[in-house]
């Protein structure tokens, strides 16, 4: 018994120690997405902040494709020592619904750390669709069953899903037209090719502004800082309606909880300074910090909810 005894609290020393003199060396961080989007702006402001704050190297490394499915991957597998992390977006717990295979667990082949940020995605149509109300918008989705195209970047993505998802709390049918990718859609709507589209803040906020598109409503369940202007598609007439898009942080399952405490610390602090809301500001995310087990509890329940959107509307990709 008192070998046993001693071992544990020798573990709990080494582990203790270990967290203390995280890190000691450069960390990367696996952003399974495009460079230059929505989750990689944050990310990149907090590894820069962390290398300040930790006096290691955090350093940022794209690894897009497959929906995150790539980068994801190559994190699920990696030693979970702390050196190597993920930050991600809400195409993680999306991902695993729509592909027929996955090559990893959401839930359980990754230790959450910490949700960083959220923010809307915001329903907009260009002006030529006539409509400048989410209930004018439905109205005519009803008398036109079908025949209103809406663009995703891709099929079962994000963009595609909270379409969906709107469509089935809305009692209505849009057509939908999937691009392949964010840039060639928002240029076919841009042009009023297509009609209607989820879109991201920065994207909505300066055509709205000079009227190349009609803002209708946000995703949220409150009104957005960058555009107060814009009601929530909930009290603009989608009672219940909210789709939020979140960037958070996570490590291997099995890394150990001392260094995923320390960094949910860390970042947790970093994200509530006035410097890096600013920052964030203009991405459309708001700071939202939570911890390792209100993550993964939130990471569940909308791992939950994607899937009865998925299975609801039946998307998916080969």
């Amino acid at each position: 018994m008192r070998s046993i005894a001693a071992g544990l609290v020798f573990s709990l020393w080494a582990f203790s120690a270990l967290a203390q003199d995280y890190p000691t060396r450069p960390v990367r961080i696996v952003i399974p997405l495009s460079p230059g989007g929505t989750t990689d702006v944050p990310g990149r402001m907090v590894a820069q902040k962390l290398s300040g704050t930790l006096g290691q190297q955090f350093f940022v490394e794209n690894k897009a494709g497959a929906g995150g499915i790539i980068g994801s991957d190559f994190v699920a597998k990696a030693k979970p020592d702390g050196y190597t992390l993920l930050l991600t977006a809400s195409p993680f717990v999306i991902a695993p619904h729509v592909y027929k295979s996955m090559p990893y667990s959401a839930l359980t082949d990754f230790a959450p750390v910490i949700r960083i940020a959220t923010g809307p995605y915001v329903l907009v149509v260009h002006p030529s669709l006539g409509v400048k109300s989410v209930k004018e918008l439905i109205a005519l989705a009803k008398q036109q069953p079908g025949k209103i195209d809406f663009a995703s970047s891709g099929n079962g993505g994000a963009q595609h899903l909270v379409t969906e998802l709107f469509m089935y709390m809305a009692g209505i049918k849009l057509n939908h037209v999937p691009y392949k990718g964010s840039g060639p859609a928002q240029q076919d709507l841009m042009s009023g090719i297509i009609k209607v589209s989820f879109v991201g803040t920065p994207i909505a906020i300066p055509h709205m502004k000079s009227g190349r598109l009609n803002a209708l409503g946000v995703s949220t369940a409150k009104r957005s800082p960058e555009m107060p202007e814009v009601p929530t598609i909930a009290e603009a007439g989608v009672p219940g309606y909210e789709a939020t898009v979140w960037i958070g942080m996570l490590a291997p399952a099995g890394t150990p909880s001392e260094i995923v405490a320390k960094l949910n610390g860390e970042i947790s602090k970093l994200v509530r300074t006035d410097e890096m809301q600013k920052l964030l500001a203009p991405t459309g995310m708001e700071p939202d910090p939570d911890t390792p087990a209100q993550f993964g509890a939130y990471l569940k329940a909308d791992y939950d909810k994607w899937g009865k959107v998925v299975r609801d509307s039946g998307a998916t990709v080969q």
